[in-house]
């Protein structure tokens, strides 16, 4: 059962306070850093992609605004300051505090909404490979489900000036590209499989591997680099001793059966995500893909995955909040009837904004998407991963979605 609470006069179930707080983000007390970020996995740096835990276990990414501001401030991705005026408007009703008897609790407007908890202590973010990689900035834990890996090349739609308005990565790619200036380095199989072994068998922190990488315009060479990675993850970790799923995210290739070779290396499930149904706004959101790959490349790898493989291997990402309700729904009905999962991740507008807006929608809107696909998954038998981590929002909300819901 999903837990209930008390705030601005109405009650709220915990997806509906997971969808406000990660619309919204939270400000974070110096003295919740210093209480507990050495007994807990919470780390003054928002590459660390934190969370917190509600009473009935439900995940809840911790986005610090202060920490968030400071860090945009520093980073090119800033596109020479035009987004400044968005920036210093940032501002949240939910704050985290330490109350009187050394409890976290959240707070709206000042009044207390519950108490919180923290994943277990991990030295995760302090270590790097030995080629010299720092994790912290180029892998994450998300929630005690996976080691998540969100960007492992460079995405050429973003380089070629189309990246997605909402992909805060694929802005500084693009920002890169226009000046001239190489990226960052990026993680190699060696140093992803190094990671893994760390993140999975040392601490024991997390039991699945998600790997995406940034969409490459030649898409049959996307997958045979995403089997290299995998190929490396089974020598050094052996795909048998990875207690939970392979998730891939990649590019849709030409032609569908380039997946199979990525099936063959140890993936569970294969994404490859539209995030955005309407094609109206698809075209606005999302010109890379529309430009390149197009909606009909996605489905027809979807629907090759789902009729040869079975229901529930292939997936698709929606972010909820970019589009009206009844669109995103109607997309998820139809990929679900065809066995292919329409997973979800929620919309983070202070990341970047969309279409010039930075305001989330209403709950009523959350609750009319939660609501439309605990049907649609009951419907059509939908088999959720254990989480389903999204690269470009970094937060999962279909898992609990499926448990507290259906």
């Amino acid at each position: 059962m999903l837990g209930t609470y008390r705030m601005a006069g109405q009650e709220l179930d915990s997806l509906d306070l997971k969808a406000s707080v990660v619309t919204q983000g939270v400000k974070v007390s110096g003295a919740v850093y210093k209480r507990f970020c050495r007994t807990h996995r919470l780390h003054p740096d928002p590459r660390a992609c934190n969370s917190m835990i509600l009473p009935d276990r439900t995940t809840v990414l911790l986005t610090d605004l202060a920490l968030h501001l400071r860090y945009l401030k520093t980073a090119i991705v800033l596109e020479a300051l035009r987004n400044i005026r968005h920036l210093v408007r940032l501002k949240t009703p939910f704050t985290l505090d330490v109350a009187s008897d050394g409890r976290p609790v959240l707070s709206h407007n000042g009044e207390p909404v519950t108490e919180v908890a923290f994943p277990p202590a991990s030295q995760f973010y302090e270590q790097q490979t030995t080629s010299g990689l720092p994790f912290l900035g180029n892998a994450v834990l998300l929630g005690n489900e996976y080691v998540a890996f969100q960007c492992l090349w460079p995405c050429d739609l973003a380089k070629a000036g189309y990246a997605c308005q909402f992909c805060y990565a694929g802005a500084m790619m693009q920002r890169l590209a226009k000046d001239n200036k190489p990226n960052s380095p990026t993680p190699s199989p060696r140093d992803v499989a190094e990671i893994v072994r760390f993140g999975i068998q040392q601490e024991r922190a997390a039991t699945g591997v998600q790997i995406t990488g940034g969409t490459t315009l030649n898409t049959q060479a996307e997958c045979r680099l995403i089997v290299e990675y995998l190929n490396e993850l089974d020598r050094v970790v052996g795909m048998d001793n990875i207690p939970g799923e392979v998730l891939v995210f990649t590019t849709p290739p030409t032609d569908p059966t380039e997946v199979d070779q990525v099936f063959a290396a140890g993936a569970d499930r294969i994404a490859c995500s539209l995030e955005v149904w309407d094609e109206d706004l698809a075209r606005a959101i999302t010109p890379g893909k529309v430009k390149f790959t197009g909606r009909q490349r996605h489905l027809n790898t979807l629907t090759y995955i789902a009729e040869k493989y079975g229901p529930n291997k292939a997936c698709s990402v929606f972010i909820v909040g970019l589009e009206p309700a009844e669109s995103l729904l109607a997309g998820a009905e139809y990929l679900a009837q065809r066995g292919v999962v329409p997973a979800t991740s929620v919309w983070i507008p202070f990341g970047r904004p969309v279409m010039g807006n930075t305001t989330p929608p209403g709950l009523d809107y959350y609750r009319r998407v939660k609501e439309g696909l605990a049907d649609i998954y009951r419907k059509h038998r939908i088999a959720l991963p254990v989480s389903c981590p999204c690269g470009v929002c970094s937060d999962a909300w279909d898992q609990q979605l499926a448990v507290g819901v259906l």
